[in-house]
């Protein structure tokens, strides 16, 4: 009887060690990924386009809020500690304290609420209401430092660092949502 409960403590203590080396991959991987987001860019002053908020949203549906939040803040790391993962390969703790700041360090709290929000509901709606929220947590933390830091102006700072990005996040949303529903949907039939 003991032997039997030891075998069957060894398999629940190996499927936790694979379920958390899988989560490991996965985290590290999202963190590169937004890295390689930022390098995908249209050039715009002070904030450029990117793809990374595409990733975080994706992120926080896909990997839970505690795993995108650990994820975002890896990103984070990586770039204070002098990697190039900013967008146009810049890096540092000079990026986090200027005028795009706030957007960086909106997306561990972004991917969280997204993580928590999209576990409540499975409807693609909620998905996109979901990433809707986590869009709107990044660009009011982003635009309130780019105010603060650069514009000194709500008006110039909102339509600089919200608004100019609206159509653009909108298509983000959609996609971001639409992969992580679809995504969804094909555990459910496996």
């Amino acid at each position: 009887m003991v032997e039997i409960q030891n075998q069957m403590a060894s398999k629940e203590l190996s499927l936790l060690e694979k379920r958390i080396t899988i989560q490991a991959f996965w985290v590290f991987t999202f963190a590169i990924i937004v890295a390689i987001g930022a390098q995908i860019e249209i050039p715009n002053q002070p904030v450029p386009f990117t793809m990374q908020t595409f990733f975080v949203l994706s992120a926080g549906a896909l990997l839970g809020k505690r795993g995108a939040a650990v994820s975002m803040s890896l990103y984070l790391i990586l770039g204070i500690i002098g990697l190039p993962v900013f967008s146009g390969g810049a890096f540092g703790l000079a990026k986090i304290l200027g005028p795009t700041g706030g957007y960086l360090l909106s997306f561990p709290i972004a991917a969280f609420a997204v993580g928590y929000l999209t576990k409540l509901r499975s409807e693609y709606w909620w998905m996109l209401i979901s990433m809707t929220v986590g869009s709107i947590i990044i660009f009011s933390l982003g635009t309130l430092q780019l105010n603060f830091l650069y514009f000194h102006n709500w008006i110039i700072s909102f339509q600089a660092g919200f608004l100019i990005f609206s159509w653009w996040d909108g298509l983000k949303i959609v996609g971001a949502a639409t992969i992580a529903y679809s995504y969804f949907q094909r555990l459910k039939i496996h």
